[in-house]
């Protein structure tokens, strides 16, 4: 079951391949994509020190949040990937030039799962 899509990728980007990924998210942040507070357009994601990052993706806090912190709808996310697969993206973005955008964020088996493609 799809959360939100990045439509505006597909048009921007011929994908090449796609890979899913778990996300690190902090406890607010469940919370406020289980109730559809999330968008992807502006995301984008990187690779740095051998790990993947999503970065620029929004998610709107609820207003329900704890009061005692300020929570940052924009924070850097990193992204759960084995490390083949994280090898073989490196390789990807820094050898052949290949760009990586967040396409679907999406439920499977209870999780929340990120779609990335290779552009």
């Amino acid at each position: 079951m799809s959360i939100a899509q990045n439509r505006k990728a597909f048009h921007d980007y011929f994908i090449e391949r796609r890979y899913e990924a778990g996300i690190a998210l902090e406890g607010w942040e469940v919370k406020a994509i289980r109730a559809g507070q999330v968008q992807l357009k502006e995301g984008y994601v990187i690779v740095s020190s051998g790990e993947l990052f999503l970065i620029g993706s929004h998610v709107t806090p609820l207003r329900t949040a704890s009061t005692h912190f300020t929570p940052d709808p924009v924070r850097t996310r990193k992204l759960l990937l084995h490390a083949r697969e994280i090898d073989e993206l490196i390789g990807k973005v820094e050898r052949a030039g290949y760009t990586l955008v967040p396409l679907d964020l999406h439920y499977k088996e209870g999780r929340i799962k990120l779609e990335i493609g290779v552009a």
